[in-house]
C-alpha cells in the first residue's frame, strides 16, 4: 500500500514551519529532510514517525512515545530508530516543528 497524496501534503504541511524540507519516497513510506538530514518519515501503517539519535531516545521515551519494531522473517524482532510522535504532536504544527528541531539537534 503506498502513501496518498492527502497523507503526503498532510505530513509536509505539518513540518511546513522548518525550512528547506524535502521529501523522498523510501522505506515503505516517505522520508522528510531538512537541509538533507532525515528527520522525520511517513510510513503506510504507522503513520508519522520522528527518527531519534540515542540521546534523544529518553526525551521520547518520557513523553509516551514508542519505538518502531517489526519481526523479520526469521522470527527475529528489530527496531528502527523511528518513534511515534508524541501526543497531540500531529494535531499542532508549532508542537511537530518543536519536536523535529529536537530530533534534528540530536543528528
Amino acid at each position: 500500500m503506498s502513501l496518498t497524496a492527502e497523507e503526503i501534503a498532510f505530513a509536509t504541511e505539518l513540518f511546513s514551519g522548518l525550512d528547506a524540507i524535502t521529501t523522498r519516497r523510501m522505506m515503505g513510506g516517505l522520508c522528510l529532510y531538512q537541509d538533507g538530514t532525515i528527520f522525520a518519515m511517513v510510513h503506510t501503517e504507522l503513520g508519522i514517525l520522528i527518527k531519534a539519535a540515542p540521546g534523544f531516545v529518553p526525551e521520547l521515551q518520557a513523553a509516551g512515545c514508542t519505538q518502531w519494531t517489526y519481526t523479520r522473517d526469521s522470527g527475529k524482532t528489530s527496531s528502527m530508530p523511528y518513534w511515534s510522535l508524541p501526543e497531540g504532536a500531529e494535531d499542532d504544527p508549532d508542537l511537530a516543528c518543536d519536536w523535529a528541531r529536537r530530533a534534528l539537534a540530536h543528528l
